[in-house]
């Protein structure tokens, strides 16, 4: 097993089911991801994402995420509303407790249907017993507009960068597993954490590449 410091700062162009399994367990401070929703995801101008269109690969990957984290450690994953009942059963049997639900709220209508989609949400996973942090972020948090110029579900840095500070340190290791366009790693760079990406998608990766490099 190598050791953990190789791959840090790094995005690598791979299949998180075959970049995983490299890690050593327990090396990694918190994760935080974007996965595929399991919904067929089609933007506007037609973008897709990759592996959302079957979920072979959840329980695989987030057993994986809860081997490389260290205990008392969370992970943090956005997730499809409509495919819930899938990422709770990959989840807790990957051997995650559910320890709070977290929601963006948007000014703006990402979607409309029955109703008008103006959030989105990520749930809070722990691995062991995770203390109480000194300053606990509120559940409900602002959303950033930035469009998805580089990616179809892009996220914006600054609205993940309350949940990095919450939940790690300075120095500590940050993974995403679909890292898509990078936002989260970049997010973690600025706060001055190490990072680690995974990227199915070669495009992506290059452009996550890029943004990390400036």
């Amino acid at each position: 097993m190598q050791n953990i410091f190789e791959f840090t700062d790094r995005i690598i162009h791979s299949d998180c089911l075959t970049a995983l399994p490299q890690l050593p367990g327990g090396s990694v401070d918190l994760v935080l991801t974007d996965p595929p929703y399991l919904v067929g995801y089609r933007d506007r101008s037609g973008r897709t994402v990759a592996g959302d269109d079957n979920d072979s690969w959840l329980l695989p990957a987030f057993s994986e995420l809860h081997r490389v984290l260290k205990s008392g450690s969370v992970c943090v994953s956005f997730y499809g509303w409509n495919a819930v009942d899938k990422f709770f059963a990959a989840w807790r049997s990957a051997g995650f407790s559910i320890l709070g639900h977290l929601v963006w709220v948007k000014r703006y209508c990402s979607n409309t249907g029955v109703l008008a989609y103006c959030h989105e949400q990520a749930y809070l996973l722990g691995k062991g017993r995770v203390k109480r942090p000194p300053q606990p972020i509120a559940d409900v948090l602002d959303w950033q507009y930035t469009g998805n110029p580089l990616h179809p579900t892009q996220k914006p840095v600054r609205s993940l960068k309350p949940v990095i500070e919450a939940f790690s340190q300075r120095g500590g290791i940050v993974l995403d597993p679909f890292c898509g366009s990078g936002s989260s790693l970049l997010a973690a760079k600025i706060l001055r954490r190490r990072y680690i990406g995974v990227e199915l998608d070669r495009a992506h990766c290059e452009t996550a590449r890029r943004r990390l490099g400036k």
